[in-house]
Formats: structure tokens, sequence, C-alpha cells
């Protein structure tokens, strides 16, 4: 989606620019404009083949993929958290299946959810749906850590159906309301004209979220970090 490219194209400058970072981790943003969960869900839809395109443009291959961030969302959500938020579930569980069988090496999905949509002035993604994209994560979690088949990561225990899934960044925050952990907040020159795209400083915001959880996550930093 626009937002995933948006933000993880940042990240990526940010990230090539530390030199604090493995010199072994390629980042690569695969994500496409207008690219959902319901359009990635079509293993055969033409986001996977431009995927595969970038990937052989960094001089990666499908077999030496073995991380990614997956931010869920999708088009014109409606109705309440039952019904939009199962079908998000629904798409993703697809999504999750796709990668596994695509990139056969893939072991861990950093899982994320919109950013504050209360600015948005249309019905792509706006409150409550940016919010409650995130419980869509912790469905997910929960069930692969409750043994869910066809969530199973595990060779020992089964077909590998999934990667491993964990929560990445947080991003969203209520607007200009500081979060108590961190302060973020989302104010109205983050996002671009439409209320919904982050503007430079939104993306900014993202990528710098991104980056400080990947150095200091006690697990992401074992693989993201120069030894």
């Amino acid at each position: 989606m626009s937002n995933a490219t948006q933000e993880f194209s940042y990240f990526k400058r940010l990230a090539d620019a530390d030199a604090a970072k493995s010199p072994r981790v390629s980042v690569v943003d695969c994500a496409q404009g207008g690219q959902t969960m319901a359009r990635w869900a079509d293993a055969q839809a033409p986001c996977w083949a431009e995927a595969d395109r970038r990937l052989r443009a960094a001089g990666v291959s499908r077999e030496q993929v073995q991380v990614a961030w997956v931010k869920l969302a999708n088009a014109g959500p409606a109705g309440n958290l039952d019904e939009h938020g199962k079908l998000l579930e629904r798409d993703t569980r697809v999504v999750l299946a796709n990668l596994t069988k695509h990139f056969p090496n893939l072991r861990i999905a950093y899982l994320g959810s919109r950013i504050y949509g209360g600015w948005a002035d249309g019905r792509l993604n706006p409150e409550p749906y940016a919010y409650e994209g995130a419980f869509v994560v912790r469905w997910l979690i929960q069930d692969q850590t409750k043994g869910n088949a066809d969530l199973n990561y595990n060779p020992e225990h089964g077909e590998v159906k999934s990667p491993l899934l964990l929560w990445g960044p947080y991003l969203w925050a209520d607007g200009t309301t500081p979060r108590a952990s961190d302060g973020l907040v989302w104010r109205r020159s983050d996002l671009v004209g439409d209320g919904t795209h982050p503007s430079e400083t939104g993306r900014r915001k993202v990528a710098e979220q991104l980056l400080t959880f990947f150095k200091n996550d006690p697990y992401a930093k074992t693989w993201f970090l120069k030894e």
C-alpha cells in the first residue's frame, strides 16, 4: 500500500546510512502503492512479480529473504471491528501463507498497523479503522501462540505455513495528544492533503520508529546490528 512504501522507503534511507546496521542486512522496499492485503492475498497478482523485480535490482534472491515488515490495511473498510477486522485478518492469513511459499527461508514477519487516521477526509482508511487494525495484529499473534496450525512456523510441529509473527513498532497515537510511552503525536502537517498518507515529516516519524525498534528490540538487534 502507498503508506507502507512511503514509510519503508524512508526507513531504508535511514537504515542504510546508519553505521550500526549490519553489512549483511539488505533493506529492500517491496511495498507498492494501492497494493493492500486484499491484493497481496492473490498469489498471482502483479505485486508479487514487482517485488521479485525489486529484489533482483537489489541483488537479493527469494531464498535470501528472511525477515519482512508487513503493514496491515485494506482500502475502504466498513462495518464494526468484527466485520472489517475479520476480513483483514482473513486476507492477512492468506498473505502470510503466500509469503511463506514465495520466500522459502522467510523466518520472521514483524506486523505493523496504521498511523493515526483522524485527519482523513475520505473513506480510504479513516478512524476508527486505522486504530482498530492493530487488533488484527494481536489476534494473529495470539492465534499463533496458541498453536493454530494455519499459522505454524515451527517445522517440528508440522507443515510450516507462516513465519514467526512478532509485533513491530506500534505507530498509532491519538492525534496531537502525546503518547505516554514516548510522546509521539500526529499533527495535521504530518499528513498530506487527504489526511491519510504521510507527509515528509510523517514519513520520517515512521522511519525513525522503525529504526529505533530494530536497533533496540532485544531480538531484532541480534540480526539488524553489526557484531
